[in-house]
């Protein structure tokens, strides 16, 4: 697949620089973990002191990617030596090692596809290693992001919290082919409750509490356009009920020149300035998301018991956008096709029209 070879090119360099994983064990391979439609491997990391009550990461790749890949590129085993907790990385069964993101049986609760092979795992791991069924997690980066989106949509039983890595909206690549074009160049536009209706027809009558969500995405993104990072954020506001203006917004977090946006407890998004999908994996600040290591990802509450954001004095290094209307912040959409959000930016950016589906506030 072309789209294989591009992506294979602009991640072979991804987690290089990170080192090889030191962890003292190894991945081991479980097989027969329950219903498997397509086929997904399932390898595990249980480090030599696990927790009596481990929490769980399910750890998915990037395309042309690896479960032994993922393992020994980021620090996330190396960290559960430390913390105790367990991990798992699927292996997709696709040739080009891209995850079914697309299919209608992947975007539905139970329905198959290479998400209930993962969520098959999960069920295991929590009947056979003791692992605290309110503490599980998925993080993935760019194919395996998109992963995480979709197992936060069609599996909210299960997890309670997602990080991901360069991805794009639950269900953007819906559609009858593993790769979707217009969703990957930053075409789909689609208004936040279209976008959250989306969500929740993936466990249709679920009402129970949704994943806790973190997105990441590099303003100079070509493989996964930047369009959907302004997406993702209209979706997953519009799941939690809160304004797609940010209740506050830290600079240069966790890295100089990347913005995080903090629109209520359940959902924060970062903004990496001039990165492009080669965007580092920041393994501590995950595990600051899922609680399972100390310190904080958030600010203190900013919002109303009905999530609508309110003004607090600005905390050393953070600014907060409070002006009256809505007002989208730096890096944030303000423009296009079907927006319809905020078009006014707060001072002193500019909404710059990109093409006719994208603006954004620069």
């Amino acid at each position: 697949m072309a789209f294989a070879a591009l992506l294979k090119f602009l991640l072979v360099g991804m987690f290089a620089t990170i080192g090889v994983n030191a962890a003292a064990s190894q991945l081991q391979q479980v097989t027969n973990f329950g219903t498997n439609p397509t086929g997904v491997q399932m390898f595990v990391y249980r480090p030599p002191n696990v927790a009596a009550s481990p929490a769980l990461i399910i750890a998915m790749h990037y395309c042309t990617g690896t479960a032994q890949a993922f393992f020994q590129g980021t620090q996330l085993a190396n960290l559960a030596d430390q913390y105790g907790y367990i991990v798992i990385y699927p292996d997709a069964p696709d040739p080009g090692g891209c995850w079914d993101v697309h299919s209608d049986a992947t975007l539905k609760h139970d329905a198959g596809g290479d998400s209930l092979a993962i969520a098959s795992m999960v069920r295991y791991a929590i009947a056979n290693y003791k692992v605290d069924a309110t503490r599980v997690f998925a993080t993935g980066t760019s194919s395996g992001a998109m992963m995480t989106d979709v197992l936060a949509g069609a599996y909210p039983d299960l997890f309670a919290a997602g990080s991901a890595n360069a991805g794009v909206p639950y269900a953007c690549f819906a559609g009858p082919n593993l790769w979707n074009n217009a969703c990957a160049t930053g075409t789909i536009s689609k208004t936040p409750q279209q976008w959250g209706d989306l969500v929740r027809a993936g466990y249709p009558g679920y009402t129970g509490p949704r994943p806790r969500m973190q997105v990441w995405h590099g303003t100079a993104d070509t493989t996964l356009s930047y369009n959907n990072f302004g997406e993702d954020i209209k979706q997953w506001t519009n799941v939690f009920g809160y304004s797609q203006t940010a209740a506050s917004v830290q600079q240069n977090s966790p890295r100089s020149g990347w913005t995080r946006s903090i629109y209520g407890p359940n959902f924060q998004a970062i903004s990496a300035q001039g990165v492009t999908h080669d965007i580092p994996y920041q393994d501590q600040e995950v595990l600051k998301w899922f609680g399972i290591i100390g310190g904080t990802t958030t600010l203190p509450p900013t919002t109303t018991p009905t999530g609508i954001p309110t003004t607090t004095p600005n905390p050393p290094v953070t600014t907060t956008t409070a002006a009256p209307g809505p007002q989208q912040t730096h890096w944030g959409q303000c423009g296009g096709t079907g927006w319809a959000g905020p078009t006014v930016c707060a001072s002193p950016y500019t909404c710059v029209s990109s093409n006719q589906w994208y603006s954004q506030c620069l």
